[in-house]
């Protein structure tokens, strides 16, 4: 255990077998993961049926998406067309990377203020209520001029030995941004305003994929491996490997997400609650772990250009539905993240209201 001088350091090796878990790591009690929460029903969307135009594949899609999002901003798609192949790989090399010893990890090491690169539990950021997790971040952009830059990321940062990572998860990325926009037609549609209008909102986004890994621990009953929060991003799609870990808060209590190897799980984001004049739900979400086996997932975090305009389009706004967020770019917004606000779930309303202060 380090001593208070010493600088904190999440190395898994270690840590997954101490039966004392450092204090950083324990969680409040009312903010500790519950026994055996109830399973959430999560609508689950036939992506291959809507996107072929089946008029009553459409109209189930929309009215399920709708009713999911309005309430909690959650749900599942399957015959989603991503090569489980692909997927598979994806996992594969996520296994590479987090069962490298620390300083090899580390030449991927975020930066403060950054959003990219590898980290180890935050520990750099935060000093209280640490994630019992790693994470390697990257950025992805579907813009013509940024056609390899995850690929050149992996090369320029960790070496030309993982070109292959570079490779594998440059065509994830892809078969992500793919998958996304159909999603967005999904959502137009819900949403009343016509398929095409986020789908061309979200052309040329500039998002990021992030591998986490979860090893196991011996007190999982003292803390999280992630917080409960909303991703300040548009939308995530996740892809949960066999082992559970996945929760959501409704109706006032924890649900679990079951994991299904050959569907991806959905959730709205505090930016598309803002693009939608709060009609869909940002998702309450939090991750659990175990003292039995490592937990691993693969996000991508879809989100607009940097600079892009981030306000609801005009069919969503009326006297009844007055404007719920003022307009900001997605810049804005993750740099409030990084620097001034621990994202969790208030995020948007204080971005807000920090926002109207900047401009006033």
């Amino acid at each position: 255990m380090p001593s208070p001088d010493e600088p904190l350091v999440f190395d898994a090796f270690i840590l997954q077998h101490q039966t004392n878990i450092p204090s950083q790591f324990v969680w409040p009690d009312h903010e500790k993961p519950c026994l055996e929460p109830p399973q959430l029903p999560i609508p689950c969307i036939d992506m291959g049926s809507f996107l072929h135009g089946h008029p009553s594949a459409i109209s189930k899609a929309t009215q399920l998406v709708n009713e999911a999002c309005t309430r909690h901003g959650l749900f599942v798609v399957v015959n989603h067309g991503v090569d489980p192949k692909l997927v598979a790989k994806a996992h594969e090399y996520m296994d590479k990377f987090f069962g490298m010893k620390l300083p090899e990890k580390q030449r991927a090491q975020r930066k403060l203020g950054e959003y990219c690169g590898y980290a180890s539990s935050f520990t750099g950021r935060f000093s209280s209520k640490l994630p019992w997790k790693e994470t390697l971040s990257f950025r992805y952009c579907s813009d013509k001029h940024s056609s390899n830059i995850v690929h050149d990321y992996f090369v320029n940062v960790m070496g030309e030995e993982y070109e292959e990572f570079g490779k594998v998860y440059q065509e994830y990325c892809e078969a992500m941004n793919a998958l996304s926009l159909g999603i967005m037609e999904l959502l137009g549609l819900s949403l009343g305003v016509g398929r095409d209008y986020f789908r061309e909102f979200f052309e040329g986004n500039d998002s990021t994929m992030r591998l986490n890994y979860y090893p196991p621990c011996q007190k999982p009953d003292l803390t999280l491996g992630t917080g409960p929060h909303c991703d300040p991003t548009s939308l995530t799609i996740l892809h949960q490997d066999h082992v559970g870990g996945l929760q959501v808060y409704i109706d006032e209590k924890w649900h679990s997400v079951n994991p299904d190897p050959a569907a991806f799980v959905v959730n709205i984001g505090d930016t598309f609650m803002a693009l939608s004049n709060g009609i869909f739900k940002s998702c309450l979400h939090r991750a659990v772990v175990n003292n039995r086996v490592v937990r691993k997932s693969l996000a991508f975090f879809l989100s607009p250009c940097m600079d892009k305009v981030v306000k609801p389009p005009n069919g969503l706004v009326d006297t009844k539905n007055p404007r719920a967020y003022p307009d900001f770019t997605w810049k804005n917004l993750l740099e409030f993240t990084q620097k001034h606000y621990r994202a969790d779930m208030k995020t948007l309303d204080v971005f807000s209201t920090w926002l109207q202060q900047q401009n006033s």
